[in-house]
């Protein structure tokens, strides 16, 4: 019992050192070598800076909506609703966005809505939407900034990130990066 005891003991000690020392400083080491030393994607417009690969609020007409958040975009408090799709509460938050979208783009069918305009993510921070969402939001966006239709057209297929390798994951668009590039057309 002594000798199970110890050898327990010594285990503990290894992997605390392993997992606590070692593998925190050599995730640390391959961070230091990333982009902007592992603090993420900056990205700076209109005097302001912004994290790209966290998920911002838009709200404006003269602008692509971002996904819902369950954490108000808040990067310190990241997590999912955990409300599953028989809650009545959860039921009663998509139907508001449902209703909102429909007011802001009266020009579409209620069929037509991207669940991923109406659906907070997993983390409550994804930056990107679909392609499908990004379209579906371009005739508010047009009639809001007397824009034609074809320039966002183009717009959405210049900022669509492809599949990795063609394979993996779907096409998606970053909407920070395409408001900011919105801002930019004349």
């Amino acid at each position: 019992m002594k000798n199970t005891f110890l050898q327990a003991i010594k285990l503990s000690l290894a992997c605390l050192i392993l997992l606590s020392g070692i593998y925190t400083l050599l995730i640390f080491g391959i961070a230091q070598a990333a982009p902007n030393h592992g603090k993420g994607e900056v990205v700076s417009a209109n005097g302001k800076t912004y994290y790209a690969n966290i998920g911002q609020s838009f709200t404006s007409d003269k602008y692509f909506n971002s996904r819902p958040s369950a954490v108000a975009y808040n990067a310190a408090g990241s997590g999912g609703s955990n409300k599953g799709p028989s809650n009545s509460e959860y039921l009663a938050e998509v139907q508001k966005r449902i209703d909102t979208i429909l007011i802001l783009n009266p020009d579409m069918k209620r069929s037509a809505i991207p669940a991923d305009l109406v659906t907070a993510s997993g983390s409550g921070l994804d930056p990107h939407i679909s392609v499908l969402a990004a379209k579906f939001q371009i005739k508010r966006i047009a009639k809001a900034r007397n824009i034609k239709v074809n320039q966002l057209e183009t717009l959405i297929e210049n900022h669509t990130e492809k599949a990795l390798l063609g394979l993996f994951g779907p096409e998606k668009i970053n909407v920070l990066e395409l408001n900011i590039a919105l801002d930019k057309l004349k």
